[in-house]
């Protein structure tokens, strides 16, 4: 069997029971946020839940601490997505305004820094700069998502595929596979969700707004 097919294999049936109930959760998780389901937020909580669990134990507790700030923001997500709810209109899709997106990018940018200096300073991290990417722009892209802004997709799209890259270059095969696997399907939430701001899907068409 190749090495590489070899060590996906065993990452998938080796993993503890809770390294699977978090794979299986995060995966339900967005397939759900892909199709606009308020049922994303509660599985969503579990996940994170499980996630900060493993990272607890692993001793990586800034992982850790980073999955209470994901828990809020789903928390806030759902309570969003509902407080505007009628009984049959569903809470619409929308865009952030040019300035937004500036914003965010820049506030992004800037935690990134930050946080690759303290890790470098404090930490033992390889790759700093690429985990303080991943994490303030995971962070950014779980806001915007809670928000219901469909720029979370892009946002996810470029930190898993940062991940997928620099993950299978570093020998981490299995875990560039699940980043992977959640590129795809935030390529098909970006689509999913596209669809309904434009009217081709089930939900109405919403104007850009700033953050």
């Amino acid at each position: 069997m190749n090495p590489v097919v070899q060590e996906i294999w065993a990452g998938l049936t080796t993993a503890s029971p809770l390294d699977q109930l978090n794979l299986v959760l995060g995966i339900l998780g967005v397939w759900l946020m892909i199709r606009r389901r308020l049922a994303a937020f509660p599985v969503g909580l579990l996940a994170v839940s499980v996630q900060g669990v493993l990272f607890q134990r692993a001793r990586f507790y800034a992982d850790a601490t980073l999955q209470v700030f994901f828990f809020a923001a789903l928390a806030y997500g759902w309570w969003h997505w509902t407080r505007r709810r009628a009984a049959t209109q569903e809470l619409p899709v929308t865009r952030l305004s040019a300035l937004g997106l500036i914003r965010t990018i820049a506030w992004a940018g800037a935690g990134t820094v930050v946080w690759a200096a303290v890790a470098r300073r404090y930490t033992d991290s390889i790759m700093p700069f690429r985990d303080a990417f991943i994490a303030a722009f995971s962070v950014a892209a779980q806001v915007l998502q809670s928000r219901k802004q469909i720029d979370n997709w892009p946002v996810w799209v470029v930190v898993n595929l940062v991940a997928v890259v620099s993950y299978w270059l570093g020998g981490l095969h299995y875990t560039a596979m699940l980043y992977g696997l959640y590129l795809v399907m935030a390529l098909a939430g970006w689509s999913a969700w596209h669809q309904s701001m434009t009217g081709l899907g089930a939900g109405p068409q919403a104007p850009a707004v700033g953050r």
